[in-house]
């Protein structure tokens, strides 16, 4: 197993990262991720409203939560309101229903904005790691553990690992900024 395989679970968490810090981003259609990780106070404790409540989406501009226990309706609703979404709760029993406004291009350009901040993070830990593996690749040559030539070999892998992540990073990036624009 090569050093810069050794990184490579390093490079595939930060991509995953990425992708799922993009999910909770408002693109103009309903998600449960808009949603999922909201904090309630329930039973005592502060727990994740997926772990209390189904969520679904009806339609396109509809989140609709129903609690499992329904004594903690109010909770629920209190904890959306906490959260500062951008959509007010509506109750109607048992069942809470959250609708999405109208995106409006500045809010659209607001959300890209995020996505390009989320990215360049990535960017930073995927730096991050080149580092830690080439001090990995330099240690190893100064411990005569591998060549000279070997190090070179790995240095350039690296580069081009380096430039298969950021492109993949760019990609997702890009695709999210569609989603988010696309009216």
């Amino acid at each position: 197993m090569s050093i810069i395989d050794q990184y490579q679970p390093e490079f595939v968490a930060t991509i995953q990262h990425l992708e799922s810090d993009l999910q909770s981003l408002r693109t103009g259609r309903a998600s449960s991720a808009l949603i999922e990780d909201v904090r309630v106070e329930a039973y005592g404790s502060s727990t994740d409203l997926k772990s209390i409540a189904s969520i679904s989406i009806p339609d396109a501009k509809t989140i609709q939560i129903e609690p499992w226990d329904k004594s903690l309706v109010g909770a629920v609703e209190k904890a959306l309101i906490i959260a500062n979404l951008g959509m007010q709760p509506n109750v109607a029993g048992s069942v809470i229903r959250l609708n999405l406004p109208q995106m409006t291009e500045e809010n659209r350009r607001a959300i890209v904005k995020q996505v390009h901040e989320k990215a360049e993070h990535a960017r930073i830990a995927i730096r991050t790691v080149r580092e830690t593996v080439r001090d990995a690749i330099n240690t190893a040559e100064k411990n005569k553990e591998i060549a000279e030539d070997e190090k070179f070999r790995l240095q350039e892998q690296l580069e081009k690992k380096m430039k298969d992540v950021n492109e993949s990073i760019q990609e997702i990036a890009d695709k999210k900024e569609t989603e988010i624009m696309t009216i």
